[in-house]
Order: C-alpha cells, then sequence, then structure tokens
C-alpha cells in the first residue's frame, strides 16, 4: 500500500524521542513515516553524525561547536540508550524497512562529500533523499547525478529555469506559510513536487492535502499518517 502523499518525520519522532537519535527514527519508521528527515554535520575527524545544531548546547547541555569535537568524544555525552548517532548508524535501520527512505537535510555543502560517501560505501544510495540549501544541493547533484533531491525555498518565485536544469529537483521544499493555490499549479506546471514543512496541526495538514501538496513534513508523524490514509485524495492505494 502506498500513499499518493509522502508523509516524512521531522528529525523523527521528536515528541517521542530526542531529535535525530536512533530512538527517533525507529518511532518515526514504526508510525507509518514513508521518509524520516534528518540534519547531519561533521565533526572535527570529519565524520557525519545526527545534528541539527552548529552547537551542542541545546540538546546535549555541551556548549562547544560540533566541528571542533570528535566522534571519540561524543561518546562522553551518552547517557544510557541515548546518544548522537553517526549517518553510518541510521542508514541500515531505514534500509531494514520496506522501501522507506531517509531524507538527509544540508544546510550548507560542507557535509556533502563525507555524507555522500558514506552513503555509498553502504551501498544504500538508492534508499536516500536530499533536502536543504541551494549550494548544498549544488553540491549533491554534483557528487551524484542520480540522488532525488527537495529543493528548500523561501520565496513566492520559482527558481530560475536555469538552476532547475543544473538542479533537477524532485520537490520544492517551501514553508507551508508560502503555499496557496497558485504557489501550488505554479509548481506542478514546472513538473515538480511540492513538499512542505513543517506541519503539526490537523487543520494544516488537510488544508495542504485540499490543495494538493505531494509531500508533508511534521514533528508529529502519527497524526500526519493518519491525515493522509483520511484524505480522499491521498490515502494509501494498492
Amino acid at each position: 500500500m502506498k500513499s499518493r502523499v509522502r508523509a516524512v518525520a521531522h528529525r523523527g519522532d521528536p515528541y517521542q524521542h530526542r531529535e535525530n537519535t536512533l530512538p527517533a527514527v525507529s518511532a518515526a519508521l514504526a508510525a507509518g513515516a514513508d521518509a524520516v528527515e534528518v540534519d547531519v554535520q561533521l565533526t572535527k575527524d570529519g565524520v557525519p553524525v545526527l545534528l541539527h545544531d552548529q552547537t551542542l548546547e541545546r540538546l546535549w547541555n555541551d556548549p562547544r561547536p560540533i566541528n571542533r569535537v570528535t566522534s571519540e568524544q561524543l561518546a562522553e555525552l551518552a547517557t544510557p540508550g541515548l546518544r548522537i548517532p553517526t549517518l553510518a548508524e541510521v542508514l541500515p535501520v531505514v534500509a531494514q524497512t520496506d522501501g522507506r527512505q531517509l531524507l538527509i537535510d544540508l544546510d550548507d555543502a560542507r557535509p556533502a562529500a563525507a555524507t555522500w560517501r558514506t552513503v555509498s560505501d553502504l551501498d544504500l544510495t538508492d534508499r536516500v533523499a536530499f533536502c536543504g540549501s541551494v549550494a548544498a544541493m549544488l553540491a549533491v547533484r554534483e557528487l551524484a547525478p542520480r540522488a532525488e533531491i527537495s529543493l528548500t525555498w523561501n520565496r513566492l518565485q520559482l527558481p530560475k529555469q536555469r538552476l532547475l536544469e543544473e538542479l533537477r529537483p524532485s520537490y520544492l521544499n517551501p514553508p507551508f506559510g508560502l503555499v496557496d493555490e497558485r504557489f501550488v499549479a505554479a509548481v506542478h506546471d514546472a513538473g515538480l513536487g511540492l513538499a512542505t514543512w513543517t506541519v503539526d496541526l490537523r487543520r494544516t495538514m488537510r488544508r495542504m492535502l485540499d490543495l494538493g501538496v505531494d509531500s508533508l513534513t511534521s514533528n508529529r508523524v502519527a497524526l500526519l499518517r493518519r491525515t493522509i490514509d483520511q484524505h480522499p485524495d491521498a490515502r494509501r492505494t494498492p
């Protein structure tokens, strides 16, 4: 069974577990996510790990920037059952599922090469997609000509045709506040799918589905899964 609309779990299932951790990713998959979006940063020794912020302070009570900490030093922050996982540890968890994806969010181009190398070394290039800034996605496209890309976008005007031809994104990925009927039509007329974030209220999910959005990202993936499955134009079909 597959839905017309993709349900994306934002940083795993952060209402149940700390974001960007193995428990959060596993919980999101168990809740029915089609894809789990995670953020990737590089440690001092160049290891891709799951972390959104540039520092460890918000989630791990450590003021150091992640690029000043080695992957071995991250072990000092671990508590029983909870730690910052490497990308290499998370990818096999997603690969064990029936076709679900890991959607890797890159804020800038710096982690792109190490991230793609990790994915390639595990032979899991068909189980990942990428989202992020123009610079990051250009770096991904240069490394991976066939990778699925969602271009994060914050303008009402669509990207220039030259950029679209260079990036070849599958989705345009704006915040939901930009999405209306005209925007959806323009994106679809350009031959792109429309993804949007971060949609946590049921009424907003329904409004996005009514407008014809193709992919929704939420912190409340179980609610999103139910809402998609109950929507007449988006629910799962054989």
